[in-house]
């Protein structure tokens, strides 16, 4: 007896199932330019994006839209994959169906992260991607600094700028009835914080309108370079500059 599922109202009762060889050749068919071993082939590996998405079901987005960009990730994986690689395609596909799936999710973080960030974490994410996959060794962070050229700060700049937010009360240790809250591992540094607060305070002041203007734009309003060039009428070099300029100046003055 088949199993059903409804998923945006999809049947998976009624999909197809294919053994490796005729996966193969349905995907060089589909790579020619082939719609209908195209759209079998999709049809065929829905249910490899279901239990990928399953995995996210605890996620607050609507599992329905959650499904439809893991087929994303499935039709990339089935454009982009070489049968010389002799492996199975699911092998190929999940970690390509999470990863979009993982970038939906972040691009719908209620937290505002620049969009050069996300760029930069994006392509440490598939690098890792890639480094795993020819070595089969875990990348390391130097691996993946290596592979983009950029320093591994900025590396882990970026990747922890996607990063979930976490709860102060999410309970990281349970003893019986008693629990462990990710507050009760954080250092009072109150103190240290107020005075580093008082220290940026003063050293924005100092800046010139246009400067404070650009920063308040780009790291609380979020805004790209772009947009804060066209608001402000400068070119995009000349907002980079003031912006590096200013932030300079912030350190300089927190650093003294």
């Amino acid at each position: 007896m088949k199993t059903r599922v409804d998923i945006c109202g999809l049947d998976t009762s009624t999909l197809p199932k294919l053994k490796h060889e005729e996966m193969m050749e349905l995907i060089v068919k589909a790579q020619s330019g082939d719609e209908q071993a195209r759209e079998l082939f999709i049809m065929a590996n829905l249910r490899l994006v279901l239990s990928v998405t399953q995995r996210f079901a605890a996620k607050k987005q609507s599992v329905d839209d959650i499904f439809q960009v893991g087929c994303i990730g499935l039709i990339k994986a089935m454009e982009n994959f070489n049968v010389s690689y002799n492996l199975r395609f699911s092998t190929y596909a999940v970690p390509m169906i999470i990863g979009e799936i993982r970038r939906f999710l972040r691009d719908c973080s209620p937290l505002r992260v620049s969009r050069s960030v996300r760029d930069t974490a994006y392509h440490a994410l598939q690098a890792r991607q890639k480094i795993e996959y020819e070595t089969g060794d875990a990348a390391t962070l130097d691996d993946i600094a290596a592979a983009l050229n950029l320093p591994v700060k900025d590396v882990v700049y970026a990747l922890d700028g996607i990063s979930d937010p976490v709860s102060l009360f999410e309970p990281v240790y349970h003893d019986g009835d008693d629990a462990v809250l990710v507050m009760d591992q954080l250092t009072d540094t109150a103190d240290d914080n107020r005075l580093s607060i008082i220290d940026i305070d003063d050293a924005v002041e100092k800046l010139s309108e246009r400067e404070r203007k650009i920063l308040m734009m780009r790291f609380y309003d979020g805004k790209t370079q772009m947009e804060v060039s066209k608001e402000i009428g400068i070119s995009q070099a000349q907002v980079s500059r003031l912006e590096k300029t200013a932030i300079a100046a912030i350190h300089k003055k927190v650093a003294d």
